[in-house]
């Protein structure tokens, strides 16, 4: 099979991207994406994404983790395949397509930021030293004083590995809050690694950094791979809508491979 590919990353997350409108790459299996995917023998990437049609919406994003399988939702995908939509002619102030989780608006900045609605989030578990959500993907988040020290493959590996979590797993992250907002650094299941940013991460991480009163906020965020946004508004202790993360998304290169 001959594909056309394309490369697009956001803060350094980075993705394989395929339209697949016409339908002729529905029968990739999950250990031809797991190849594709692959930095030593593939393109490269952190996961494969589809842009597919779906009556009702601009598109629909189908979206697999770099082990192959299909995974949840991916803020950051979701930016950087909002970007490839609109470069593919899928015209708009703002577009809207239907995710794993959902549906997902999303507009644009002058600066070429994209900026992605994502769910509302009423549930967030308070525990001995940290805190546990679903932002469309299911995120463990621990607040450190020394992020640079944490061995983030090791510390997340563990958590994201131990007895509540195995069988279907968690993302985890370690933050730490600066005199600007907080740094975010995420072990993803599915890549089984520390990435260079994750945007159901940060969006989750954001929402747990504020405090307790109701209203809006914006939170800047940094990552190994860069700077985000996460805006939303706090209707509760634990009850959170209109979040939006905001950041760059851009194509880093396109071509074909045979597979």
């Amino acid at each position: 099979m001959q594909i056309h590919f394309y490369k697009y990353q956001g803060t350094g997350n980075d993705f394989v991207i395929v339209d697949n409108r016409s339908g002729e790459y529905s029968g990739l299996t999950t250990e031809q994406i797991e190849h594709l995917c692959d930095r030593r023998f593939g393109i490269g990437a952190d996961g494969l994404m589809m842009l597919e049609n779906e009556d009702g919406y601009d598109f629909r994003m189908k979206y697999h983790n770099s082990d192959g399988r299909e995974g949840s939702m991916c803020g950051n995908g979701g930016r950087c395949l909002t970007a490839f939509a609109r470069n593919m002619g899928i015209k708009g102030d703002t577009l809207r397509f239907i995710a794993s989780d959902g549906e997902h608006d999303a507009k644009f900045r002058d600066n070429g930021w994209v900026e992605l609605k994502m769910k509302d989030v009423d549930q967030v578990e308070v525990g001995n030293n940290y805190f546990y959500l679903n932002t469309g993907s299911p995120h463990f988040v621990r607040f450190v004083t020394d992020i640079q020290e944490v061995d983030v493959y090791e510390e997340g590996r563990g958590i994201r590995y131990n007895e509540r979590f195995a069988a279907v797993g968690t993302n985890v992250n370690f933050v730490q809050e600066t005199d600007q907002g907080i740094f975010v650094r995420t072990y993803e299941r599915g890549v089984e690694d520390e990435t260079f940013s994750c945007g159901t991460g940060v969006t989750a991480a954001a929402l747990t950094a504020a405090p307790g009163e109701a209203g809006q906020y914006a939170i800047p965020v940094e990552t190994l791979g860069g700077h985000l946004e996460v805006r939303y508004l706090r209707t509760g202790e634990r009850s959170f809508e209109d979040i939006w993360l905001c950041g760059p998304a851009t194509p880093v290169f396109e071509g074909n491979i045979k597979i």
